[in-house]
């Protein structure tokens, strides 16, 4: 089961939003340009608790404690491309800036990503940036509210929270940080993610 938001986008935007995130599918498919979907997600030591098996008289658990937590950002192709970038600290509009910055530099052709209508995302510092990132060759594609099913990035989060990260894993929290990142940097190599072709929006 999965969480689903309580309410329902506007189905002519929704319609509108799915159809150009189609057209921009096909353009990344046909190699005509980059396409990579961002989001973010807490990491802390209070696991998300995953099925298991045990023996009858076994007792399989996973550590949950109180601590700060790991904030992560990530901008993920479906070529299992993945840029990402981790902090202490809340993830706000200048952290978006920054992220987006980076990649405007590194653009080897024109690229697009995907976000939602998080407050970070759509801040006015971001929109400010948007002019000289689209000179660069970076543009922004804001999806329609209430739809993260359209968000692959979402994906990436439920691998690394109930796959990737083991129970030894939440020791502590150096040792949760330390797997974070080293998952992350897996993606694409060690790590592989098969996502379904996009049709109407389902990932």
């Amino acid at each position: 089961m999965r969480k689903r938001p309580r309410r329902e986008p506007c189905p002519e935007v929704y319609a509108l939003k799915v159809e150009g995130l189609k057209l921009l599918e096909e353009m990344s498919e046909q190699g005509l340009m980059d396409l990579y979907y961002g989001d973010e997600s807490r990491i802390s030591l209070q696991p998300c608790v995953p099925y298991a098996w045990q023996f009858k008289h076994e007792d399989v658990f996973m550590p949950s404690t109180q601590g700060r937590g790991l904030n992560c950002f990530a901008l993920l192709s479906r070529a299992n491309e993945c840029r990402f970038e981790t902090t202490h600290n809340a993830i706000n509009a200048r952290f978006i800036v920054e992220q987006l910055e980076g990649l405007s530099w590194d653009l080897k052709r024109i690229t697009v990503v995907v976000l939602d209508n998080a407050p970070a995302h759509v801040a006015k510092q971001v929109q400010e940036c948007r002019e000289a990132w689209q000179q660069r060759g970076l543009f922004l594609f804001y999806l329609p509210p209430y739809s993260p099913h359209l968000n692959i990035a979402e994906v990436l989060w439920r691998k690394l929270k109930y796959q990737w990260l083991q129970a030894p894993d939440y020791f502590d929290s150096q040792t949760l940080f330390y797997r974070v990142r080293q998952a992350l940097a897996a993606v694409g190599t060690l790590l592989q993610i098969r996502f379904a072709p996009f049709q109407h929006g389902l990932t």
